[in-house]
């Protein structure tokens, strides 16, 4: 665990979505002798942020009871059907009221277990407050994505966004003001039964 976090940064998973391409709830998949939302969970907490939070929606009571634990935040987003932006913009809306000292945060998805706590930590230390920066992953076909931390600046933006492009656009607005980081290990989603079990294989068979 890290205690190298200088800045005011709490960390926001996103796992408020269906999963209907995967055809179960993701967040409950077997990772490890986890789940890939508790691995994810896991990860943020062992950056050493002072606050991590989860955003919930479908299915969110049978996940809810999955992750209990007082050093997480959960929050309920009744609007998830909108889309990933929905719950960006639900979370920074609380964030907003309930702690106006924040100096960015940083949003990461609940089915991307390859990501660590030292990559959290790398773009955490990255950053740099009041700099308007974006401190985002590398993908390698060029793309920059989440995980990903926006400066303050950015939060009333962010606090707006709706459908399921979540931030792209923000990102591609302010390409000027990116840093991104390309993580030691590829970064891969699990949107289907396929990509989790070769994945899962892949990882654990190592």
């Amino acid at each position: 665990m890290s205690d190298t976090n200088k800045a005011n940064i709490p960390i926001v998973v996103l796992a408020a979505g269906a999963s209907n391409r995967m055809g179960r709830p993701k967040q409950l998949l077997k990772w490890g002798d986890t789940t890939l939302l508790r691995h994810t969970i896991n990860t943020a907490l062992n950056s050493g942020v002072k606050d991590v939070f989860v955003v919930l929606g479908a299915h969110y009571k049978t996940i809810e009871k999955s992750i209990q634990q007082e050093s997480v935040k959960i929050l309920v987003n009744e609007e998830w059907k909108q889309g990933l932006g929905s719950s960006i913009s639900f979370a920074v809306n609380y964030l907003l009221k309930s702690n106006s000292k924040i100096e960015g945060v940083l949003f990461m998805l609940a089915d991307q277990p390859t990501i660590t706590f030292d990559f959290l930590n790398e773009l955490i230390q990255k950053f740099e407050p009041n700099k308007n920066q974006i401190i985002a992953t590398d993908y390698e076909n060029g793309k920059y994505g989440v995980p990903v931390v926006f400066d303050r600046i950015y939060l009333g933006a962010l606090s707006k966004l709706k459908g399921d492009d979540g931030a792209k656009l923000l990102i591609k607005e302010n390409q000027s003001f990116v840093r991104a980081i390309k993580p030691s290990k590829k970064n891969v989603d699990l949107d289907t039964i396929e990509d989790y079990n070769k994945l899962l294989n892949k990882t654990f068979e190592e």
